[in-house]
């Protein structure tokens, strides 16, 4: 196995008891890694109208064929809860058909997460009727009832999204920002982090934002001293400008490393087109009609997405890497998938594959038991199975 990656192996001996109830000794078994410890996943957007049968003749046929590959690759898909889309009318949530996707992608071998419960944008257009202190408990009530709701099958949640710029975002009028610039960032965050955890005790919430500088991690420093149950440290990195330098990603690593949680790069995006160009400031202010992909700018997505892959799995915290547009012709209608439309393939996607599902898993082993029927195991972080004699049983390398 690659040395460069040695934090990600472990060693783990296990006994074998054969059907009389004895240690196995000396006896061949077969072990096979069943998952990693990394959630490697994507936006499955697309998912959702597949799932729910909305799809006709040649559109359902690329949809079907883009999500095989999706689950071919990824088992950590994230699914859309933008307020203004989920819930557009007040009292008239979408749950039946983000449920119905979400049970079907964990049927699959999937986890899933649910993304946003808290964000100034595509937020409920109604909570601009109400007032801000309606405004607020209608958050935390929405909360409550999305958290609650999909518990045992969504556990793992964006409570909140972009804190940093939420109290000053000034694009235009929206009931979140309302209240954030009332409660202040971290009031805010507090309230909505602390009814996420009484709704799903269980469940992994992340905070989640684009501000990679010192603002973002004096705030999650001030949550965590409060004691805010912040459970990950979500941290984008839409690159339609050009793929992050390694100096660049090792300053976002070593700037949050520092509070020892686990750190989910919760959106990656790379262009297999022309560069978005460097004057745009706000990524929203570039949505072309057609910004297509090219074979110069796949090969280039191919080479960047494995080594910014690379550069993040070497990093012993990093315990979910999500790719944001599994198509083109998402987020800005840019030509950042992994696939195109008409699910063609891309070499970025094969890149990724050589590495997750080839370099970083352990291959198939064949063992020997010693004389008290222990096989000491070593590999890949996650969890594996050992089979003997028609037996087997599941382990874990921590």
């Amino acid at each position: 196995m690659n040395s460069a990656y040695s934090n990600r192996i472990g060693s783990e001996a296990i006994q074998i008891i054969g059907r009389d109830g004895k240690p196995a000794v000396r006896r061949p078994v077969m072990v096979r890694q069943l998952a990693g410890s990394v959630l490697f996943g994507c936006a499955g957007f697309e998912a959702v109208p597949l799932v729910n049968g909305e799809l006709e003749g040649e559109e359902n046929v690329y949809a079907e064929a883009r999500v095989r590959k999706m689950l071919d690759l990824f088992n950590f898909v994230t699914l859309p809860f933008y307020w203004g889309r989920f819930e557009p009318e007040r009292g008239k949530p979408d749950t039946a058909r983000l449920l119905k996707t979400a049970k079907w992608l964990r049927e699959r071998g999937c986890a899933v997460k649910g993304h946003p419960l808290c964000w100034h944008t595509v937020t409920a257009p109604w909570l601009l009727e109400l007032s801000d202190g309606e405004i607020l408990e209608a958050q935390l009530e929405r909360i409550r009832r999305d958290v609650t709701g999909f518990a045992g099958v969504i556990d793992i949640w964006d409570v909140i999204n972009e804190a940093v710029i939420m109290p000053v975002f000034d694009r235009y009028d929206n009931g979140i920002t309302r209240i954030c610039k009332q409660e202040g960032r971290a009031g805010l965050v507090k309230q909505v982090f602390a009814e996420a955890k009484r709704a799903n005790p269980g469940a992994l919430l992340l905070i989640n934002d684009f501000d990679m500088s010192e603002d973002y991690a004096a705030l999650i420093g001030e949550l965590l001293e409060a004691g805010v149950p912040i459970g990950a440290i979500g941290l984008q990195s839409h690159m339609h400008q050009g793929c992050w330098s390694r100096e660049r990603t090792e300053q976002a690593l070593s700037r949050f490393e520092r509070f020892g949680l686990p750190l989910h790069f919760t959106e990656v995006n790379l262009v297999s087109g022309e560069l978005m160009p460097e004057h745009v400031v706000d990524l929203n202010d570039y949505e072309p009609d057609v910004w297509p992909s090219t074979p110069e700018g796949e090969a280039r997505q191919a080479e960047e997405a494995a080594e910014f892959y690379k550069l993040l799995f070497r990093c012993p915290l990093v315990e979910a890497i999500t790719y944001w547009d599994f198509s083109d012709g998402g987020w800005l209608n840019a030509p950042a998938g992994l696939m195109t439309k008409d699910a063609r393939v891309k070499p970025a996607y094969d890149a990724l594959y050589q590495l997750i599902k080839n370099e970083w898993r352990t291959p198939d082993l064949r063992v020997m038991t010693d004389e008290n029927g222990y096989a000491e195991i070593t590999g890949f972080r996650g969890r594996y199975t050992a089979e003997f004699d028609g037996g087997g049983m599941e382990f874990t390398i921590g």
